[in-house]
């Protein structure tokens, strides 16, 4: 079977791309991204509370954000650091090796892993998703037990070791696959 060159740079592009998209996932989860972006990137609510997460009172003379606020800063934090890890070791590591992605294919599949991201960190995508796919049981059963600081055991529904996690995890990667096969259909279309 003859090989045409232009097959051979797009497998070669995509499983790149898929490489850093899916491999970069979890150290932007879980190095890059700060505990308390972690721990408020899924709250929702109207109460009143100060950017440090304290709750507000009625003679409080900071500025207050409702929950729901302070989980959208939160979410959009973790999404920003990891779109410019992501970026940052695309362009890094494609030049590196002498390729250059279009900007606008970059751009792309930046897009498309930054905004599922913030969907999905935020839970109710998730737990949407879940719901549908009928995945709420394994949530429900696969949840990590902590210890508080008073010695007491406590659930975690969302946490590390989590089935929420693991669903997280999967359909990030999955994403992942989408983003690359649209960066590199776009770097390597006929028309560029």
């Amino acid at each position: 079977m003859p090989r045409n060159p232009l097959t051979i740079e797009r497998l070669a592009l995509f499983g790149t791309l898929l490489t850093l998209f899916g491999e970069l996932h979890p150290a932007c989860d879980h190095w890059v991204q700060g505990s308390k972006t972690a721990s408020r990137k899924r709250l929702y609510g109207d109460d009143l509370v100060h950017a440090d997460g304290s709750p507000a009172t009625e003679d409080s003379t900071r500025p207050t954000m409702t929950t729901t606020t302070l989980g959208r800063r939160a979410v959009a934090s973790h999404v920003a650091s990891y779109t410019a890890v992501q970026l940052t070791a695309t362009v890094a590591i494609t030049r590196a090796f002498g390729y250059r992605i279009t900007p606008a294919a970059l751009l792309a599949g930046a897009a498309i892993n930054a905004g599922t991201h913030a969907a999905i960190d935020r839970g109710a995508l998730l737990l949407w998703l879940a719901k549908k796919t009928k995945k709420t049981g394994y949530i429900e059963h696969c949840q990590a037990l902590r210890l508080n600081a008073e010695g007491a055991v406590t659930k975690e529904i969302t946490g590390p070791g989590s089935a929420w996690m693991e669903l997280d995890a999967a359909l990030h990667r999955a994403i992942g696959v989408g983003a690359a096969a649209v960066t590199t259909w776009l770097t390597t279309r006929p028309s560029r």
